[in-house]
């Protein structure tokens, strides 16, 4: 399934019978950047070290479907009476691009399955609900002045620090007023400010304030919590009220990139149909803590989960790993499916 350019392209397939209740599993094919990271094996070469492979996606999360794809083999012998989708997306880690196109077309033309399992990592046990995930891009425009007369004007980049001092602030009190039991880990809301852009030229950096400046920050909040608001109600009433009076023409523009901050519609009780079908397969019942189904979920209306090889804490770090041993896991937990999808 390309693009709408060509160059890239999500990839759906079925192994087994063309009818509904079977089990999707999901996944994405990009990976983040290794750049400025100190790796001590190359990101890109699978390096095996003491019960751990090392390299760039093996716990986010090329294991769950690389183990998939080793057993299609497997999959292609056994006497499928309920089909096994791969459903692999690209460019996932910038904002989850061709999720879209290709939950639109499953929605088309895949016979409902039963469930879909997203193969992001969580040691194997269930997931079945996250916080869901808001970026915020923010403009800042301040006024020049003369590095030696800063009274007369508005810095960009001090406007946007006091932002980024809020958001600070913001995470403290949501930590704590955080309850001492939650399904969720960390139990609060979070912030992270990724990206901070503007200033000057290196060359006249000290000459005069800077005039603009961009801040790139991220939420994962509860489906509750209106924290987009409380940020936009601070950078109106507070800062750019007491910033007016230096110079009218400062200000800020703030908007939503990216908005994904809800369960799903019914998304506990839809996502513990699934839940139910993958403890089985595990003869186990963690709960989880996190949801990660955005688009296929959400346009096919079916019970979703996540569950994969590996520890969330290792994704996007040097020196990502996964433990062969959630590989193996992983492995039974295939065969244990296979097993159940040829059942009546």
């Amino acid at each position: 399934m390309p693009s709408d350019d060509g160059k890239k392209a999500n990839l759906f397939a079925t192994i087994g019978p063309d009818v509904k209740e079977g089990v999707v599993l999901s996944g994405h094919t990009d990976v983040v950047p290794v750049d400025g990271q100190p790796w001590d094996t190359d990101p890109w070469t699978l390096t095996l070290k003491d019960g751990k492979y090392y390299g760039r996606g093996t716990c986010d999360m090329k294991a769950f479907y690389a183990i998939g794809l080793a057993m299609l083999p497997e999959f292609k012998k056994a006497r499928l009476k309920k089909p096994i989708h791969f459903a692999l997306s690209y460019d996932e880690e910038v904002g989850c691009v061709g999720a879209h196109a290709l939950a639109a077309r499953m929605a088309r033309e895949v016979p409902r399955p039963r469930a879909i399992i997203i193969g992001e990592p969580t040691m194997m046990t269930v997931v079945h609900a996250h916080k869901g995930a808001q970026v915020y891009v923010t403009r800042f425009t301040g006024f020049e002045a003369h590095s030696s007369m800063t009274h007369l004007g508005v810095s960009a980049i001090h406007f946007a620090g006091e932002f980024v001092h809020y958001l600070n602030q913001l995470q403290d009190e949501l930590d704590a007023k955080a309850p001492e039991k939650s399904e969720f880990m960390p139990p609060a809301a979070t912030f992270n400010v990724g990206t901070i852009v503007g200033g000057l030229p290196r060359a006249t950096f000290w000459r005069a304030t800077a005039r603009c400046c961009g801040v790139i920050a991220s939420c994962r909040p509860k489906p509750i919590e209106a924290l987009g608001k409380r940020a936009t109600e601070w950078l109106g009433e507070r800062a750019f009220a007491a910033h007016e009076g230096q110079a009218p023409v400062s200000q800020h523009r703030h908007r939503a990139a990216l908005l994904d901050a809800r369960l799903l519609a019914r998304g506990q009780r839809r996502g513990q149909g699934a839940g139910r079908l993958v403890v089985g397969l595990q003869h186990r019942g963690q709960r989880g803590l996190r949801h990660r189904g955005r688009h296929l979920p959400q346009t096919l209306g079916v019970p979703t989960v996540v569950c994969g090889p590996g520890d969330i804490a290792q994704a996007h770090q040097p020196n990502e790993f996964i433990l062969a041993s959630q590989i193996d896991a992983c492995e039974v937990f295939m065969r244990r499916m296979v097993e159940w999808a040829c059942r009546d």
